[in-house]
């Protein structure tokens, strides 16, 4: 069994106000020559396909143009489920229909999760797709009132869909969740505020392979056959340095895996320089890279007038400018913290001392933490 997995595309992406749809099709592009090269018994979609609840329309009709080229032209089937930044509802809308043309979407959760059978010249492969799901949902719709986190939720689930599979063959498991132990990216989107998001490992050992979704950069999560295939794109600065691939894994009759990682070459990369801003803007006309998505760090002290301006006459793309030099002390005075880098929790925390002098009381931060979560919740379950 060949499989390719893939995950967070996060569709409809705007990067520092640039709208990042063409360069998603540059790279999803790239994915559908794969399929077509590398025949692939089955192309697994681990969540967040769409950046947001209500995406822009270029976004679905980008997913609309993929997956009718891999469908249609290629004749292999795909399993996609909702991430934390989908609506379910939108994202499974026409399942039913879509099933008889080999497109298997999983996004609302109830107590009919049950695994995609895909045959190859060994037999059965059991596909068990697992949408991302929180715990007061899995509670209210399965009815298990001992899901008070993310692990015990995905215990239950796990085993509503493990005990639809027979002994002795061969299964995979798709899901969106933080693992313990992964590393995070600047750009995901925290999956729990107010208590422990992340699940352990336990859950996929039984299975011979694990494909996730959630964590943007490719990894091993605890074992080498439970993977994150990562994001489709860089989608901060703080990822400049990742390699964005997809992952083809290859199935012996036994369940035995082997994997590797297809890399993926963006329309325009995503960079960080560092200099003095003559140092910067002298580089010669031909040199690579003058495209690319640019965070410029700049190390001269004195003012400068129309730092953008200059820059973008050589780098047209910059998109962002710190000057490490004004700090207290300095020309100016800069935030205590990088607010891009705080969590809801924490920014709210920030914000709360510098306006009231006094820190949150820990009623004060529970209090707004169950609020963030149920603002989340009600993004994701926006009604078709």
């Amino acid at each position: 069994m060949r499989i390719l997995h893939t995950s967070d595309w996060h569709l409809g992406r705007i990067f520092h106000g640039v709208h990042l749809t063409d360069d998603q099709a540059h790279v999803l592009e790239q994915l559908v020559q794969l399929v077509g090269e590398a025949r692939p018994d089955v192309v697994l979609i681990a969540g967040d396909v769409y950046d947001r609840a209500v995406p822009p329309t270029e976004a679905v009709k980008l997913l609309d143009e993929v997956l009718s080229r891999i469908l249609i032209d290629h004749q292999t089937p795909v399993l996609m489920i909702s991430g934390n930044h989908d609506s379910p509802e939108r994202l499974a809308f026409g399942r039913r229909l879509l099933e008889g043309q080999g497109l298997h979407l999983v996004g609302q959760l109830n107590d009919h999760l049950k695994p995609i059978v895909i045959e190859d010249a060994y037999g059965p492969v059991y596909f068990c797709p697992i949408p991302y799901a929180e715990p007061p949902l899995v509670r209210e719709r399965l009815g298990i009132a001992n899901a008070h986190g993310h692990e015990e939720a995905m215990s239950a689930l796990v085993k509503q869909v493990s005990s639809r599979i027979p002994d002795d063959v061969r299964r995979v498991i798709l899901t969106h969740a933080f693992v313990a132990g992964g590393t995070e990216s600047e750009s995901e989107r925290p999956l729990s505020v107010g208590g422990a998001g992340t699940i352990t490992t336990s859950h996929f050992m039984p299975f011979h392979y694990a494909a996730l979704g959630h964590l943007h950069q490719p990894q091993a999560a605890g074992a080498e056959h439970i993977r994150y295939a990562g994001s489709l794109m860089k989608y901060s600065f703080a990822e400049a340095t990742h390699r964005k691939s997809v992952t083809l894994v290859e199935m012996d009759a036994c369940g035995k895996v082997a994997f590797e990682e297809i890399a993926l070459s963006p329309r325009r990369d995503v960079r960080c320089v560092e200099g003095y801003l003559n140092d910067i803007l002298s580089a010669p006309p031909n040199a690579p890279g003058r495209e690319d998505y640019l965070m410029v760090t700049l190390k001269d002290t004195g003012a400068i007038l129309d730092t953008i301006g200059k820059l973008r006459e050589v780098y047209p793309h910059v998109l962002h400018i710190e000057r490490p030099h004004l700090t207290a002390g300095g020309e100016l005075r800069r935030p205590a913290h990088d607010h891009r880098r705080l969590s809801e929790s924490a920014l709210f925390a920030s914000f709360y001392a510098d306006v009231t002098g006094s820190p949150l009381t820990a009623a004060q931060e529970e209090a707004f933490a169950e609020k963030v979560d149920e603002m989340y919740r009600k993004d994701r379950e926006v009604p078709v």
